[in-house]
């Protein structure tokens, strides 16, 4: 008999991994070796077990994306299936950028996530149809500035240009060139509809 795959659960909601822990334990192929409640704890456990497949969440204390950074740092061979309830467009970018192996959503049924781990492990993509939209979509627009991505939540939290100038230390002239940007690159006409887009992407959560 073939080795089980071995799996490592990185989500800091206890019941989530006794849900996923429950679903493997009925297939003989996947072995859950380890669990881990945030982005820290998920590094340090790949780094002691390489695990053969890594499901990890995005929204973790220490970070989902920079645990997913730091263990392809480590090893760029390793297999990472992103399992979260984020479908922001930003989200999903930056994951499969940093170098997850596959984006699945919570609601995924049991028999999809087996299946997306099982690939996962011989070296191809999970990537269903709809992540592959909004991926498509994202890469299609243009990325923000560091300081654009400054300037936005700003906007969304309703400063002015007076305001924006004032809390970043710019001169008045730059603030509002930003913002024409940041319009023109969000492809919308003011400030509500920024905000509107931003919160849709997913551009407000922490980076």
């Amino acid at each position: 008999m073939k080795a089980p795959i071995r799996v490592l659960l990185a989500d800091d909601h206890v019941i989530v991994r006794m849900g996923l822990k429950a679903v493997l334990e009925f297939e003989p192929a996947l072995e859950v070796v380890a669990e881990a409640g945030s982005g820290g704890d998920a590094l340090d456990a790949y780094q002691r077990l390489r695990p053969d497949v890594t499901v990890l969440d995005l929204r973790m204390p220490g970070g989902g994306i920079e645990a997913l950074k730091s263990i392809l740092h480590h090893d760029p061979q390793a297999r990472v299936l992103v399992l979260t309830t984020s479908e922001t467009e930003e989200h999903i970018h930056r994951a499969l950028t940093a170098g997850a192996a596959g984006y699945a959503f919570k609601s995924t049924p049991p028999e999809e996530f087996v299946e997306a781990l099982l690939t996962i492990h011989a070296g191809a993509r999970w990537i269903p149809p709809e992540v592959a939209c909004k991926a498509a979509d994202r890469a299609a627009s243009e990325e923000l500035s560091p300081r654009e991505a400054e300037v936005l939540p700003l906007v969304v939290k309703g400063l002015t240009n007076p305001e924006i100038a004032g809390a970043l230390g710019i001169s008045l002239g730059t603030a509002k060139a930003h913002l024409r940007s940041i319009l023109a690159k969000l492809q919308v006409s003011d400030r509500t509809e920024a905000a509107a887009e931003a919160l849709r992407r997913g551009l407000l959560d922490e980076r």
